[in-house]
């Protein structure tokens, strides 16, 4: 099994619409979705390319506003690739 974690941008949140859309994905076995963070868990990495699209709704405005990162790891090791930050607002 893969993770897929997603750290939120400060003072958002993922839109409702979108959570249902992920779940949808046959290749999405599980969807978590906390406060700060949302973990995708898949039943396994192929060489085929995949694109998840996550939207973010802001709940709090925040100044000053930090990357947040992505990682992708085996759940039996994680530790994983992490993936470079991104920072939200058209990124």
């Amino acid at each position: 099994m893969v993770i897929v974690e997603v750290s939120l941008l400060s003072g958002f949140v993922l839109a409702p619409r979108f959570r249902m859309l992920l779940e949808r994905k046959t290749i999405v076995k599980k969807l978590e979705v906390k406060p700060d963070v949302v973990y995708l868990y898949l039943e396994e990495l192929t060489d085929e390319s995949q694109t998840f699209i996550l939207q973010l709704e802001q709940v709090i405005p925040v100044k000053n506003l930090k990357p947040a990162s992505i990682k992708v790891y085996d759940y039996y090791q994680p530790g994983g690739l992490k993936i470079p930050s991104y920072s939200g607002l058209g990124s």
